[in-house]
């Protein structure tokens, strides 16, 4: 036996003349059937490798000396600009009122319409030069000092007079902008307490009557990434004859999110728990919306990849081959079925 003999010996795939091949309806419609399939598995499994999976890693968080930046997009549909402030205190002892630093506010009406806008707010400003808030004791505690109304100076006597005619309108606020914070627990607060108690007084008549009612349109703690989910944002909660004091808990993970061009995206993502406080007539506080945060000492690498081109090969030819084996026992099958009936018609 020949070399060239030995060679066809090996051949998987042994080929009939053309006179011994039949074709049949049967066959085509196999046929037909088996290429659209093959076709559609084939989309199917190229879409599977274009898109790209991502791989979460933990690691212990090494960042020193970098701030916390906090997205802030929230609207108090019963609390007029002149008299919100943003607060802040930390752990290291840093306490920051009435925050004006890329933080703006949105005068709205008793619809939602903006009406005006503000950087900072005059009265709140005014008041904090003659008072200094304290985050657990609040601005009660100075309630047995005397003042006089006449001690008020002309322009903060209107201001008031304004925010009332503001608060008789339904003007509401939305105050948005960015927090810079350092990278240690904290937390930041939105409420009346930028206010002298006794302008307090005068423009509310007691704590029951501010109304904290807030909706979160975005709560952040860095850009967002594909697949990121803050559970605050489209937060609805809205007070009807009552009041009381909001904290939300916030446990905030580092996280880096890696693109597939080798990218690297700096943010956090956060889990959070909610309470609420009622105020009563004995209560020395006045309501606000607090926002109670810490850091984890883990943190989260989230890399985007593609499968391997050989991957989706092996798979192509998986899907491809099986499909032409199938097709095949299938137009066989049906051959001898044909076959047979038309034998015993035949005989009849």
């Amino acid at each position: 036996m020949g070399m060239k003999q030995v060679i066809k010996s090996l051949d998987a795939f042994p080929r009939a003349e053309d006179h011994l091949l039949q074709k049949t309806q049967s066959g085509a419609l196999v046929s037909v059937i088996g290429l659209i399939i093959m076709a559609t598995l084939f989309v199917h499994e190229l879409g599977y490798y274009l898109t790209t999976y991502t791989v979460h890693q933990m690691s212990v968080d090494l960042k020193r000396g970098e701030t916390l930046p906090i997205h802030i997009n929230m609207t108090f549909p019963s609390l007029p600009c002149d008299v919100l402030s943003v607060d802040a205190i930390d752990m290291s002892g840093k306490h920051e009122v009435d925050l004006d630093t890329n933080i703006w506010k949105l005068r709205l009406n008793r619809d939602g319409h903006i009406i005006g806008t503000e950087y900072i707010s005059d009265l709140v400003e005014k008041e904090h030069t003659h008072h200094k808030h304290d985050d657990h004791k609040d601005h009660d505690e100075h309630s047995e000092q005397k003042i006089h109304l006449q001690n008020l100076d002309e322009s903060t006597e209107n201001i008031i007079k304004k925010v009332k005619e503001a608060i008789k309108n339904g003007e509401g606020c939305r105050v948005y902008g960015v927090l810079d914070v350092q990278r240690v627990a904290g937390n930041f607060h939105i409420s009346v307490h930028g206010l002298n108690i006794y302008v307090a007084q005068m423009i509310f008549d007691g704590a029951k009557n501010v109304n904290v009612s807030h909706v979160i349109h975005d709560l952040s703690f860095g850009p967002k990434y594909p697949g990121l989910h803050n559970p605050l944002d489209d937060t609805n909660r809205i007070l009807h004859d009552t009041s009381g004091t909001f904290k939300y808990y916030i446990k905030v993970v580092p996280t880096e999110y890696r693109y597939i061009s080798k990218e690297v995206l700096p943010t956090n993502q956060f889990s959070v728990s909610e309470y609420y406080s009622p105020i009563n007539q004995f209560d020395r506080t006045w309501p606000a919306v607090y926002f109670l945060y810490d850091l984890s000492p883990i943190t989260v690498t989230i890399k985007e990849e593609r499968r391997s081109f050989l991957h989706f090969i092996t798979r192509l030819c998986a899907v491809l081959g099986g499909t032409f084996a199938v097709t095949g026992m299938l137009d066989r099958w049906m051959y001898r079925l044909i076959e047979s009936l038309t034998k015993s018609k035949s005989k009849r």
